[in-house]
């Protein structure tokens, strides 16, 4: 292997977290439009694909506490974009769904996602995309991250996520 070739596989790490950070930058900036946190965000596409999930379940799949999601839960409750049931299994639990609201609101996030992926890959070739998700994809699974949704986000309440990751020391 060349020297250069040996200097930009040294990088991949770096240039991933960098290119990683810049594409969370964007994409807060875009649920910003629609008045939600990354958060929230996450927490409405969760409970969209899956009905009647739990505080605790969510808080498993994001890696956090389940106090931390309460906050979150709160804001999209007074939005009127969740409902709380009490659970017919266990009555200890609450079961959220998407209200009216809720399902037209994840609709237009689905459609920000969408000009997300778009704009953030488009100077790529469709092969260059392909290459690129391939390799992504054997990383998450080599390293067994849950390829729905960004886990361990550090959900603290009703805050940006982006934000807490940014304040928070590298490992």
């Amino acid at each position: 292997m060349e020297d250069g070739q040996r200097e930009v596989s040294r990088r991949v790490a770096f240039l991933l977290a960098q290119v990683g950070a810049h594409v969370a930058d964007r994409f807060a900036d875009r649920v910003r439009e629609l008045a939600l946190t990354p958060s929230e965000a996450a927490v409405l596409r969760l409970v969209g694909r899956t009905p009647g999930l739990s505080q605790r379940t969510i808080a498993d799949r994001v890696g956090t506490v389940p106090s931390r999601i309460v906050n979150v839960v709160d804001a999209l409750e007074r939005r009127g974009l969740l409902a709380r049931t009490r659970s017919t299994t266990d009555r200890r639990n609450y079961e959220l769904h998407l209200t009216d609201d809720g399902r037209t609101t994840l609709a237009a996030l689905r459609q920000l996602a969408e000009a997300h992926e778009t704009e953030i890959v488009a100077r790529l070739t469709d092969e260059q995309r392909q290459h690129l998700a391939d390799a992504l994809q054997a990383l998450a699974r080599s390293h067994h991250l849950d390829t729905e949704i960004h886990s361990r986000t550090g959900i603290q309440g009703h805050t940006d996520v982006h934000a807490e990751a940014q304040s928070r020391p590298s490992r």
